[in-house]
């Protein structure tokens, strides 16, 4: 992913945060915000021709050094493009990047109405750690999140 590829991406985004099943998020933000709350590796994008069809990015969970190989990732595909396999290849070249970055452990919280994210990183090797209950109110509607993690066979161990 490039500076000049936030355009698509955050269009990609806006597609997601609408559905009110991927992320706490009322809003994108702008480029430099997004940018710095991001891991500068493993940001990626997936494209059907010219076009920008998903994308995936990392976050770190902390600041502590210990914490160093962990990621929180975000993995988004378009409306258009969904159900081709877009999310897999995406999943699976994260998850390669990753490992060639030692990140070792991959997580994510996924709302349990967002069926496809779920069985998506099941098809990966994740698993369910839990369900953080009421973790959120959006819209006045109480929320609860399905913590997913992957740890990695080679990086960090």
């Amino acid at each position: 992913m490039r500076a000049e590829d936030w355009g698509a991406v955050r269009a990609i985004y806006l597609e997601g945060i609408a559905t009110g099943n991927s992320t706490f998020q009322q809003s994108a933000p702008d480029w430099p915000d997004w940018d710095q709350g991001h891991l500068k590796c493993c940001r990626l994008v997936a494209r059907l021709g010219s076009e920008i069809a998903g994308w995936t990015a990392l976050s770190p969970v902390s600041r502590r050094p210990v914490y160093g190989g962990v990621a929180e990732f975000s993995i988004y595909v378009a409306e258009r493009a969904r159900r081709r396999g877009i999310g897999s290849a995406l999943l699976q070249a994260l998850i390669d990047a990753a490992e060639i970055e030692g990140i070792w452990t991959l997580q994510s919280g996924i709302f349990p109405e967002n069926t496809a994210s779920l069985e998506l990183c099941g098809r990966f090797g994740f698993r369910t750690v839990g369900t953080r209950e009421r973790i959120g109110c959006m819209n006045g509607r109480w929320r609860d999140v399905v913590l997913v993690e992957r740890r990695s066979a080679v990086a960090g161990i």
